[in-house]
């Protein structure tokens, strides 16, 4: 296929574009290069006949109708957007005019082009999303793709807005739509201003590890190229009108996160003290959700997914990544809000 990709030089996007160009596909990168981005992470593509750069902008509708009717593309993933909600409770507007907006905007010119085509049954606009719409969990139960939406985080809103924008273009136009809701992920290329980057980094440099609150909030962590696995599956396999819920089945509390990590670094690269030593408990996030946990039932069942690694092998995987790549994490320490204390407004 021909793939559009929106957001393809950010974290998870560039885990797509990279899996998506090794197994044959055309991909076209859109991506407005704002303060995450990192052409960087898809060096590895950039020579590849498979692979295209557009510098644009999802606000920018013109410009995206000019992208669709010059690229062709049999299928759109749609991952752009405003992601740290540090970041969305000090500026909330960003997330309203990118998520919320912008995918307003793909959804607009995906239809005009679709249509234009002679609505091929053949295309898909594929949306990916967060398990945060569905809200904070207690110590029991898991998200399913019905579980109703109670976003709680000006972040998680804006993305829940999306996800009700792409069902009613489904509904209402006819879009031939796939959905997915995922939940963290970590791997190689995360902007350094996310939890587990924090942590490696603060290590290795002998700061304070913050950990808020009490460290007993729950996640459930996804490896960011087994997301890219299962994104391509459920954009080549999905049933359209269909959303899945993505799940590393790996749930930690972020205190056990943290402990696991610096045990990886004790290991790797030995201090003269444990790096748990450096843990330090913060204030507290507004409004941060106790427990995130996906029920990934569907998309095992249907499309036979279930993530490759485990949270400590990927775990492994990603502080090696870290120590050997000083030369790409470095340069971005720099970068706006990064070392920062953010969300506290």
């Amino acid at each position: 296929m021909k793939i559009l990709v929106t957001g393809g030089a950010g974290f998870i996007g560039s885990a797509v574009v990279r899996l998506a160009v090794a197994r044959g596909h055309d991909v076209v990168n859109l991506d407005a290069l704002t303060y995450a981005a990192c052409l960087e992470n898809v060096a590895s593509v950039e020579r590849s006949p498979h692979y295209t750069f557009e510098q644009a902008d999802i606000r920018d509708l013109a410009k995206l109708e000019t992208v669709f009717s010059a690229h062709q593309p049999d299928a759109v993933m749609h991952l752009a957007a405003e992601s740290h909600v540090d970041r969305s409770i000090d500026g909330p507007g960003a997330f309203i005019e990118t998520n919320v907006i912008g995918t307003y905007n793909m959804l607009q010119a995906a239809r005009g082009y679709w249509e234009s085509k002679g609505k091929p049954e053949s295309f898909r606009f594929h949306h990916i999303s967060t398990d945060e719409v569905y809200g904070s969990l207690g110590a029991e139960g898991m998200f399913t793709e019905d579980t109703p939406y109670d976003p709680r985080s000006p972040y998680s809103a804006s993305k829940a807005s999306s996800d009700h924008l792409v069902r009613a273009w489904a509904e209402t136009y006819g879009l031939p739509t796939v959905l997915t809701n995922c939940s963290n992920n970590y791997g190689p290329y995360h902007f350094p201003e996310k939890l587990i980057p924090v942590v490696i980094l603060n290590a290795l440099h002998g700061r304070p590890i913050p950990i808020y609150g009490k460290g007993e909030n729950v996640r459930d962590w996804l490896y960011v190229e087994d997301h890219a696995d299962a994104l391509l599956l459920v954009l080549e396999k999905g049933a359209l009108g269909r959303s899945y819920n993505i799940g590393g089945e790996n749930e930690r509390s972020n205190l056990e996160l943290v402990q696991a990590i610096c045990t990886i670094l004790d290991r790797l690269k030995p201090g003269e003290a444990p790096y748990s030593d450096l843990i330090e408990f913060v204030e507290d996030r507004p409004g941060h959700d106790q427990r995130y946990a996906i029920d990934p039932s569907r998309i095992r069942d249907e499309l036979g997914w279930r993530p490759s690694v485990t949270v400590e092998q990927g775990l492994e995987k990603t502080v090696r990544w870290y120590l050997d790549n000083e030369a790409w994490w470095r340069p971005l320490l720099e970068r706006d809000g990064v070392g920062k204390r953010l969300g506290t407004a």
